[in-house]
């Protein structure tokens, strides 16, 4: 069974590192959110991305999810003394990733080709593909600021700016990376992973093309709220500012359009049919992914079950 992955931060890079632990590399792409992308120090810093690979290459910092495992901050500590801004931590390993991936940008190559190389180097054999070479930015509209860039939302103020929306600069523009549309097309199954809705993976969906190349696709999301929260990220907190309470169900009022099965935690059994009535299937699993175990175990529960309505 042929699957493409959607993407964005932690959530969305365990689940992707459990499909790739049931998967041979030729069954599974993931694609990744770039609308989170910035410029940072003269730095172009792909966090998403970064989170994915660090994760499939087995070099993410386990206590964070995001990051390099065994970092060191000396860079970190020379930029504080020079009084320059270091709101977002980069560490020295993390650093040389993105001085390389700066470098090759510059002299020509694409983001996709850069990726290809840092999971060729990594042993990633799984194809990972950011959404678009181009550049995406998701900006915040906020009640305190008016719109910031999402890392500045994200990071440099703790997501605490209550939100009014969101808008993807670039977008109309940008166009699908090569081999994402091809990818969508050979899929037997679209996974949604449980990354936030609004932004982690509607700056994928609305990429021109990714949209008619999902139809008459069949397409599985995972939520990532769980008994009203998230267990990781903002995406609570956003459904709740835009006055939608928070609940697996608002996660498949959001897709209610696009997707026919929610994998939804024990926690939120009760939505069941309230979830159904949208014409969405509910799949009831435990969706917490503490180890590499329980994102395995989930990725084949989400595996067995596509089996079943391809068989």
């Amino acid at each position: 069974m042929k699957i493409v992955a959607f993407s964005g931060g932690v959530g969305g890079a365990k689940l992707a590192d459990g499909l790739a632990q049931c998967l041979p590399p030729s069954n599974l792409t993931v694609i990744v959110n770039t609308g989170d992308d910035f410029d940072h120090l003269g730095l172009r810093i792909c966090p998403d991305l970064d989170t994915v690979v660090y994760t499939l290459a087995g070099l993410a910092n386990p206590a964070t999810g995001w990051g390099r495992a065994e970092e060191t901050w000396n860079a970190l500590e020379t930029l504080q003394t020079l009084g320059s801004e270091t709101w977002f931590k980069l560490g020295d390993r993390d650093l040389g990733l993105h001085l390389e991936r700066t470098r090759r940008l510059a002299a020509g190559e694409t983001l996709s080709q850069v990726t290809q190389h840092i999971c060729r180097c990594w042993g990633i054999e799984h194809r990972i593909l950011p959404v678009s070479d181009q550049r995406i930015a998701t900006i915040v509209d906020t009640v305190e600021y008016g719109e910031l860039p999402f890392q500045q939302y994200f990071v440099k103020h703790q997501c605490h700016p209550a939100v009014k929306g969101f808008r993807f600069e670039g977008i109309e523009t940008a166009q699908a990376a090569p081999g994402v549309l091809s990818a969508i097309h050979r899929a037997d199954a679209v996974v949604l992973t449980p990354s936030n809705p609004w932004v982690s993976l509607d700056p994928i969906l609305c990429v021109p093309g990714i949209r008619q190349a999902l139809e008459k696709k069949r397409i599985l999301a995972v939520s990532p709220i769980i008994a009203g929260k998230t267990v990781k990220g903002p995406a609570a907190k956003m459904f709740d500012e835009l006055g939608i309470a928070p609940s697996a169900l608002a996660v498949a009022q959001h897709y209610h359009d696009l997707i026919e099965t929610l994998v939804i935690d024990r926690q939120d059994e009760s939505q069941s049919q309230s979830i159904a009535a949208l014409g969405i299937t509910p799949l009831v699993t435990d969706t917490i992914m503490k180890t590499r175990a329980d994102r395995k175990r989930l990725a084949q529960e989400i595996l067995n079950y596509l089996q079943t309505l391809t068989a």
